[in-house]
């Protein structure tokens, strides 16, 4: 007896929960290693890889319950039907509040409002235990109550402006797109993107963290150099206060041509004491830049994107006409699901659900480019000169952050966008040796 397509979906799902808890326990094996991997005996000291395996341990165990508990819920929700019920009680307190729940943008609005409740409800307690257990028990948190509260305020407030005239739109789009309907939705997407990657370090990131001009000093002349001496179009350089919610520390730049930005975490400044080990970091930053990784990574997403419309377009055209490649017709397909009709909304989580295998290949593949970027990121500085101290700093980060020291090569190599620290010091090592041959 063939499966259903809900059943074909349920199966996957649980399936890929299989191999990922076996990668998670072969990553959890290698955690409770006792000694360092032998390239970072005598370079991290044992007092920080204590501390960084009791750290990634205690992650590890709440990762182990996290994931069980999501694919419960999300497999028994999808058994018992539950968002296809959840659409019809939508509609009917959009009818009961006086608004007409024929209207597919209103329904869809009360639907989604209702799935954001639900979200923000099972995630709470997660959210809670790891910031003000796990982070404040290895001396990372620095969030008060108030200011975790004040910040999902804020967030869903965000969501409450943001959101309508986004969904309002994609459903505009779909019901007036036809043949063309993926182009459209491309083009709203990629303006949106755009739109968003200018306003939210300007208007959105600020509503969250005080960004401040960084002083005057060595360390600001020695960044506004090395920019110069790439060319690189520096408009503005930033230190964020990330100390007021986590010991964490980062660097990051954005903007578009000729109008870009750096931005340093505070704690970055405070765990990294010598200039020129900071300077080593937006090196490795700007190789990213001058490398056009950037716009790669743009291009690639954007790509997919445009594929992924592709396909949504191809699954509405079968639901529409009916069809035998991908689904038989539009009816089972629905109804496999527990949806009575075909609002846009339910074909999008049906499309998300059936996609799922083609977007763990996916998000493998971009990790396996990720890691190559990062590579060529590190020679680029060390081209520059800066390979002591970029070693020095890619150490100190790591046990500042206290992160994993050892790591299961089946397990970075599907999860890491970035290469383990063993990885990125023996490349380095490498350049050296090649270099002096």
């Amino acid at each position: 007896m063939a499966l259903s397509y809900l059943e074909a979906v349920l199966c996957f799902m649980i399936l890929m929960f299989i191999f990922e808890t076996y990668l998670d326990i072969r990553q959890h094996r290698a955690l409770k290693l006792p000694t360092l991997p032998k390239p970072l005996l005598g370079v991290i000291s044992d007092e920080k890889f204590e501390r960084s395996r009791a750290y990634s341990l205690d992650k590890s165990y709440f990762h182990f319950v996290h994931e069980f508990v999501t694919i419960l819920m999300d497999t028994t929700i999808l058994y018992y039907r539950s968002v296809p019920w959840f659409w019809k009680k939508s509609g009917e307190l959009v009818t009961n509040v006086g608004l007409n729940a024929e209207n597919e943008i209103i329904h869809t609005l009360a639907f989604l409002a209702g799935a954001m409740v639900w979200s923000k409800i099972t995630d709470l307690s997660f959210s809670i235990y790891s910031t003000f257990v796990i982070e404040a028990r290895h001396g990372f948190n620095k969030q008060t109550i108030w200011l975790f509260i004040r910040d999902m305020i804020k967030g869903v407030l965000l969501f409450m402006i943001l959101g309508p005239p986004i969904v309002a739109a994609i459903i505009y789009i779909v019901q007036i797109g036809g043949p063309y309907l993926d182009i459209y939705l491309f083009g709203f997407m990629f303006a949106l993107a755009l739109l968003m990657m200018t306003i939210y370090p300007i208007v959105i990131a600020p509503l969250f963290n005080k960004f401040t001009p960084l002083p005057e000093g060595v360390l600001r002349e020695k960044i506004e150099k090395l920019a110069a001496s790439l060319k690189f179009p520096l408009k503005k350089l930033f230190v964020v206060d990330g100390s007021t919610r986590s010991s964490h520390s980062n660097a990051y730049m954005y903007g578009f041509f000729k109008n870009k930005r750096i931005v340093l975490y505070d704690t970055l400044i405070q765990q990294c004491t010598n200039e020129d080990e900071i300077v080593s970091v937006i090196a490795h930053e700007l190789g990213h830049w001058k490398l056009n990784h950037i716009v790669y990574s743009f291009v690639a997403v954007q790509l997919l994107m445009f594929l992924q419309f592709g396909g949504y377009t191809l699954l509405l055209m079968f639901l529409q006409f009916g069809g035998y490649t991908l689904v038989r017709n539009s009816k089972d397909l629905f109804q496999s699901f527990g949806f009575e009709d075909q609002p846009i909304i339910t074909g999008l989580i049906i499309f998300q659900h059936t996609r799922i295998p083609i977007q763990h290949l996916l998000s493998f593949c971009l990790n396996l480019v990720s890691r190559a970027f990062e590579f060529q990121a590190d020679a680029f500085a060390k081209n520059l000169g800066y390979a002591p101290q970029l070693r020095a700093a890619l150490v100190k980060l790591h046990e500042e952050n206290l992160s994993a020291m050892n790591t299961d090569p089946w397990y970075s190599a599907y999860h890491y966008s970035h290469p383990p620290l063993v990885e990125r010091l023996q490349a380095l090592e490498d350049s050296d040796a090649k270099k002096n041959d």
